[in-house]
């Protein structure tokens, strides 16, 4: 069976939530399930919902915010970016800075390496950025998601090893 059928389960694995997140996923329901209460309880409050959302229309919605119509399976040019104040995204929050993407965290910014979070810099305090992170999950952030993050994240020094 090959990896990354269209509409079938696909076994994926990244660095941490706020990775995850930031590429349009949720946490999954079977093997991380509290994370995905969580997740969905924060996003339907924020979302105003009478009930909590499924998880069927969780991906629908994160699909819709995370890539424009298109095909295929490389699909990095088709990523939504959209804009807001720093001052305003919660921790766990992915934005793109030149090239690069970077996790905000309460005071500082680190640059993703593919080791881990690498050398912080200080959190601009107001500043309009390109965020990679879709709105739903940033929603669910600022709601009382709490995304789980790697070590190096939170680390006085970091290396990209």
């Amino acid at each position: 069976m090959p990896l990354a059928r269209p509409d079938r389960w696909t076994p994926i694995f990244f660095l941490d939530d706020a990775v995850a997140l930031a590429a349009g996923h949720r946490p999954c329901a079977l093997c991380r399930r509290e994370a995905y209460l969580s997740y969905r309880e924060a996003v339907s409050r924020a979302a105003g919902a009478d009930q909590f959302l499924d998880a069927a229309e969780l991906n629908r919605l994160l699909s819709k915010e995370r890539l424009r119509p298109g095909r295929g399976l490389v699909r990095a040019a088709d990523r939504i970016l959209w804009s807001a104040n720093i001052a305003h995204l919660p921790a766990g929050t992915v934005i793109v800075e030149g090239i690069r993407p970077q996790l905000v965290l309460d005071d500082q910014l680190r640059t993703f390496g593919f080791g881990g979070w690498v050398e912080p810099v200080a959190r601009p305090t107001s500043k309009v950025v390109s965020v990679l992170t879709p709105p739903m999950s940033v929603a669910a952030l600022a709601g009382g998601y709490v995304a789980q993050l790697h070590p190096t994240a939170l680390s006085p020094r970091s290396s990209d090893r």
